[in-house]
């Protein structure tokens, strides 16, 4: 018997309904929709006394010695952000992201003020030319809301390190005049904050530039002020293209329909979109949290990208988890779920390495011509190489014969491809070249104490 279908079971429009807003706050719940859902508004009554926050969140003592330290990373949480907070729940892991306690001022032996070295690859201020090929543009030094674990805590907040005009004009020379540099990453701080036109500017010059062929932007902004990606932003980014937007989400409850609704305009306007995490202790260190939370990603159409090992960043202590704890969850998700779903875990080097992927090992042996393997179920297997394999010839290679130098970063990669015989660390050289020394010195006063030992004096 063919099943009919009922036609009132479903509403084929209810995919194009948006998703109901998230609840207010109670210290809110009178505000204006049209005042709630301006992005100025709740940039002027954002959160940032002891008072304000005592007035919908049980603060803890902890929490409360945290907000009134006089020299803590600046504190800001937009009304909208705070009404997703669990004003009773001290362990709400977006209330451990914003609110600062008296633990982060406590320090920890392997805390650097600038962790990733970032100071020293800038060729001019706030531009950071760590890899051969792309750079990081800082723009602002001000967010919708601050993390209490930020990398950038050393100048993130600080109005009087702000970036200006000058600032880009130096950034945008720099990359003008270095041709190798095909992709920019514009971050601060939050870009999205700009003015609409002055993130215009930025944009349109970069796109004037003929090398330069990738713009990506990092921000917060769709997490902590949704309100700010309206239809006057996502057409300025549109014209824009190929840009790509690195969103930054740690739990799933920051996927609120606000930001959902943002991730969807983002994507409309065909702007791809990824997630960068970090791993925090207390948030997300949990694997069917993380789980949930690619889950929640990919449904608004975000790829989750990387998943950070905490930085080593003063006030980050608390925060930080054993790297097995990373490697854990990221086998829970391989197997468990979408490969697109599983992002990379990663370390940026401390003292400015860069990041370094740090995952699953799958490859358990390797002999002549089989490798063992082993998948996410414990199933081990092998697999067969080629006996008969033609060897790629670099020599009749067009992309080969066009690649450009790196200038000396081409690393392991150099090796493999036979373009390096070494790497070695500065001063390799000069240390050998004493050890050589040393040893001849010492080949020849045993040679002497041999000969005086043939002739002995009378």
């Amino acid at each position: 018997m063919e099943r009919q279908l009922d036609p009132n079971a479903f509403d084929e429009s209810s995919e194009d309904k948006p998703p109901p807003a998230s609840s207010r706050a109670p210290l809110w719940a009178n505000v204006p929709e049209a005042q709630w859902d301006d992005w100025r508004w709740q940039l002027r009554h954002r959160l940032n006394t002891l008072e304000e926050l005592q007035q919908f969140i049980r603060l803890t003592p902890e929490e409360i010695e945290g907000v009134r330290a006089q020299h803590r990373f600046r504190l800001d949480i937009t009304p909208y952000f705070a009404s997703l907070i669990d004003a009773d729940d001290p362990a709400c892991p977006l209330r451990r992201q914003v609110i600062p306690t008296s633990r982060e001022l406590r320090g920890f032996e392997a805390a650097m003020v600038d962790s990733l070295n970032e100071e020293a690859h800038s060729p001019v201020p706030g531009l950071v030319h760590r890899y051969p090929d792309r750079v990081l543009m800082l723009v602002t030094t001000q967010c919708a809301s601050y993390c209490r674990y930020c990398t950038r805590s050393r100048i993130v907040g600080e109005a009087r390190a702000q970036f200006k005009r000058s600032n880009y004009d130096a950034q945008i020379d720099y990359i003008a005049h270095t041709p190798e540099v095909r992709d920019v990453l514009i971050s601060g701080g939050d870009p999205l904050l700009l003015a609409t036109h002055v993130l215009e500017d930025i944009l349109r010059r970069l796109r004037q530039i003929p090398h330069v062929e990738i713009l990506r932007v990092g921000s917060r902004v769709p997490v902590f002020l949704p309100q700010r990606v309206d239809d006057e932003l996502v057409g300025m980014l549109r014209r824009y293209h190929p840009l790509w937007l690195n969103i930054h989400v740690n739990h799933p409850r920051e996927m609120a329909p606000e930001a959902q609704r943002a991730c969807a305009r983002l994507a409309d306007a065909g702007i791809p979109l990824g997630c960068q995490s970090v791993l925090l202790a207390g948030v997300n260190d949990c694997p069917n949290v993380m789980r949930e939370l690619v889950h929640a990603l990919v449904r608004a159409r975000v790829r989750p990208y990387y998943l950070y090992q905490c930085d080593l960043v003063p006030g980050a202590g608390h925060f930080r988890t054993p790297v097995s704890r990373g490697i854990e969850i990221i086998e829970s998700l391989r197997g468990h779920t979408s490969g697109f779903a599983v992002p990379t875990f990663v370390i940026d080097a401390p003292g400015g390495g860069g990041k370094v992927p740090v995952m699953p090992q799958y490859l358990v042996s390797q002999g002549d011509g089989r490798v063992v393997l082993r998948n996410f179920e414990g199933f081990i297997t092998t697999y067969s190489e080629p006996t008969d394999y033609q060897r790629h010839d670099p020599a009749r290679c067009p992309a080969c014969r066009s690649r450009g130098s790196e200038g000396g970063q081409e690393g392991v990669a150099g090796l493999l491809a036979g373009e390096h015989v070494s790497i070695a660390p500065e001063g390799f050289e000069q240390v050998h070249q004493r050890l050589t020394r040393i040893r001849w010195q010492a080949v020849n006063l045993d040679a002497e104490d041999k000969e005086d030992e043939a002739c002995p004096s009378t």
